[in-house]
């Protein structure tokens, strides 16, 4: 059961109240037009799409100027994100990790590249996409790579992403609609604003966030642990308006998440420092920046419509709290879909 089935399960009150199109709409005083905030997810567009309430497409349809956090269009940003993913000096991984670590990435990389095959769809290969293809388009070069950008690589690596390559993403799809239809696109972020913070995590914690990685991937290998939160049930909540799923589930971030009551204490503790350092850099500070560049563009240009795509947990987090006392720009309504 997926979409706007797996919804009306719930009582006919609940699917009215729970139901958003995570849109939020920046109004000012005539004549002036409004503008947009619009949560996406980072999932093939077409599993979504037909869900997503008319009254979001028409904010994007009607808006002059469309935002992301970066344009994923533009060259020089693709070859940036690689390049801030590489380790210096030449270093790789095999020299770098200590031996059993690195031995025990390697053999979850190559199950992964044997599996690959098994894990596509038939869609998948008859639009010509081969399984060796898609391991090297996502894992290429992974030995080059920071431990922190290989923990990332490794979590999405499970057989519901692999299944969903091949199709752009909501927010890229966006961004190709945006320049197909002749708008003016543009980013609020620099890619070393995304990728510094996680390059500033200590070795010896970027070591235990590897270790803790792997050891989630190898249970679920070895069938002593399923996946906690899957690409399937976010497409669902997100379908199906589930605000509060989106924006307060840890899983439905990008953000690694590694406390559990297993972890024996100096574990937790190390664990817990990192959740505290990615919520201040990645989530506070992060919405805060992008708040104040959002209400720049805004009152430089208050003849416009702006309609900006963020990631759902972001956009929704940084705007239902502190930050949207920064947008001191017009009213903010959050615009329900129906």
């Amino acid at each position: 059961m997926t979409g706007h089935s797996a919804c009306r399960t719930r009582t006919s009150l609940a699917w009215q109240s729970d139901m958003n199109s995570f849109l939020w709409t920046v109004k000012h005083p005539a004549p002036y037009p409004p503008s947009y905030l619009f949560g996406t997810i980072h999932v093939p567009y077409t599993r979504v799409w037909d869900f997503i309430p008319d009254v979001s497409k028409r904010a994007f349809q009607t808006s002059a100027n469309v935002f992301f956090e970066l344009d994923l269009t533009d060259p020089l940003t693709i070859s940036k994100l690689t390049s801030c993913q590489l380790l210096p000096h030449g270093e790789n991984l095999q020299t770098l990790l200590p031996r059993d670590l690195y031995r025990r990435l390697k053999r979850h990389l190559d199950y992964v590249k044997h599996m690959m095959p098994y894990w596509m769809t038939a869609d998948q290969r008859g639009r010509g996409l081969y399984a060796d293809y898609l391991f090297n388009a996502i894992a290429g070069n992974w030995e080059r790579k920071r431990p922190v950008w290989v923990m990332l690589m490794v979590n999405s690596l499970t057989e519901s992403d692999v299944r969903s390559r091949g199709t752009p993403v909501l927010d890229l799809f966006l961004a190709q609609e945006a320049d197909r239809m002749g708008k003016r696109t543009g980013a609020v972020e620099r890619v070393e604003e995304q990728c510094h913070p996680l390059n500033g995590l200590n070795f010896s914690q970027v070591l235990f966030a590897l270790n803790q990685t792997l050891l989630q991937h190898e249970s679920v290998r070895a069938g002593s642990l399923q996946g906690s939160y899957t690409t399937e049930d976010l497409i669902t909540h997100y379908n199906c308006g589930d605000l509060s799923s989106i924006i307060f589930n840890h899983d439905t971030s990008q953000l690694p998440h590694f406390i559990n009551s297993s972890l024996p204490a100096h574990e937790k503790s190390t664990a817990l420092q990192i959740d505290n350092y990615f919520r201040l850099e990645l989530i506070y500070k992060r919405n805060e920046r992008m708040a104040r560049r959002i209400s720049s563009l805004i009152q430089r240009n208050p003849s416009q419509t702006f309609f900006f795509a963020f990631g759902a947990e972001t956009a929704c987090s940084s705007f239902t709290n502190t930050e949207a006392k920064l947008l001191d720009i017009g009213s903010w309504k959050w615009l329900q879909g129906g």
